[in-house]
């Protein structure tokens, strides 16, 4: 049995009483790894990439004198006699609640969604005027990206960042999402919850578990034959696999509308999806030669999914992964795992807000303007609790993940991979 349940499903008495106890102790490696046993009477011990501690944790097997705990102690009502770790995110909840920073930005977001509305306007002008002329796959681009804006506000409103009410939300967000971005609103919000309630937690982040990259070594190592191949150079590939992320978001949208079992408003996004290809689709192959307008789709659709890539890719990889089983509070958890992108209002315009993750998984509904006077609330936590917080450039950080998707992908490789050695192997 763990000595070190999670805190937030205990009684306060007793989070009180078992939180004290936990210490932080150095361990050693590059990588994220699972965690070893260690006695809690001595330490806790997790793992630090690059110098930083992931998280206090503890194995199944792990036995301490019974004395280690102490007693319980007696109740309290509220949270000011936890240890501050404990109490992180309730002390930076309070202040954002009362300096106003949840609060609605209708008047933003009006106006997002109109440069949005402008953007396909101006498109849709230009592949008029242009007509058959190879200079469409300019406007190919430009869908793209303005595709990918829209995406950005769906997923705000997934996030119920923008109207008051929770349907109203996922009204919104369902009609751009499916109607005119072309995926499915319900399996993007199922996918993106699970991973915002475990950032980087093996087996519980899908935005982890294998795919065509790996991100853990367990996963590259068990690559078969083909998959190795491209495992084993995965961060040099992973930006021109991304113009297939375009077309892989809409398949797996599809895959999950189309799957058995009781889904709420399955017709409806079919029917919005089908509105949506229809639209897009009809104009594009009648008006253009048959070549153009195959091309027309493939720029657009590779240019949405690297521009998709590219702003959520910074956010974890190359982040502390979590073991299954460590125990983490929430503060440490969405800090410890994510990472804030430098510059300013071009960069929360480029990326939707998604520079300011750190800020977003503390506060998920908190609208875009307000995450950059969230980051200095945070910041101020962290540097007080010692908490680690990470910010980089954009660049630096497709350099990180670039590294730490090639390391990863050492675990493919054939260590015996020599020109040499090949010559001497039995056919």
């Amino acid at each position: 049995m763990s000595l070190l349940p999670d805190a937030w499903e205990l009684p306060l008495h007793t989070a009180r009483a078992i939180w004290p106890r936990v210490v932080w102790a150095p361990a050693i490696g590059d990588l994220p790894l699972a965690p070893r046993r260690s006695s809690v009477a001595s330490r806790v011990v997790g793992i630090r990439p690059r110098g930083r501690i992931i998280a206090p944790v503890a194995s199944a097997a792990t036995v301490a004198p019974e004395a280690v705990l102490g007693p319980v102690r007696q109740t309290y009502a509220g949270t000011d006699t936890f240890p501050p770790i404990a109490r992180a995110y309730t002390d930076v909840a309070q202040v954002v609640r009362e300096t106003g920073l949840l609060r609605r930005t209708r008047l933003f977001y009006g106006a997002v969604g109109l440069a949005i509305l402008l953007g396909i306007g101006g498109v849709i002008t230009g592949f008029i005027l242009l007509g058959d002329s190879w200079f469409q796959l300019l406007m190919a681009a430009a869908l793209g990206i303005v595709l990918t804006q829209a995406s950005f506000l769906a997923h705000e409103a997934a996030h119920k960042q923008i109207l008051e009410g929770g349907r109203s939300n996922d009204r919104l967000g369902r009609i751009i999402a499916a109607g005119v971005v072309g995926i499915s609103y319900s399996w993007w919000n199922a996918k993106h919850n699970r991973h915002h309630a475990n950032p980087n937690r093996v087996g519980k982040d899908p935005d982890i578990e294998i795919d065509t990259i790996s991100f853990i070594e367990t996963d590259a190592a068990s690559a078969g034959r083909f998959r190795a191949l491209i495992t084993r150079k995965q961060g040099w590939l992973f930006f021109p696999l991304l113009t297939l992320e375009g077309l892989n978001l809409h398949y797996l949208g599809l895959k999950h509308l189309f799957s058995r079992g009781e889904l709420k408003d399955r017709y409806l996004e079919l029917g919005l999806i089908a509105l949506h290809f229809a639209l897009y689709l009809t104009p594009v192959f009648l008006l253009l030669p048959l070549g153009m307008a195959f091309a027309f789709v493939g720029v657009q659709l590779a240019v949405f999914g690297v521009y998709m890539g590219a702003s959520f890719a910074p956010n974890h990889k190359g982040m502390p992964i979590i073991a299954p089983d460590a125990k983490l509070d929430f503060f440490s958890k969405q800090v410890r795992t994510s990472r804030n992108i430098r510059g300013g209002w071009w960069a929360t315009w480029l990326m939707g807000g998604l520079n300011y993750q750190v800020e977003h998984h503390l506060f998920p509904s908190m609208p875009r303007p307000h995450l950059a006077k969230a980051r200095q609330i945070v910041i101020d936590q962290c540097r007080h609790l010692g908490v680690p917080y990470t910010e980089t450039s954009l660049w630096e950080s497709y350099g990180i993940v670039i590294a730490y998707l090639n390391r990863v992908g050492l675990a493919a490789r054939d260590p015996f991979d020599c020109h040499l050695v090949a010559r001497f192997r039995p056919s």
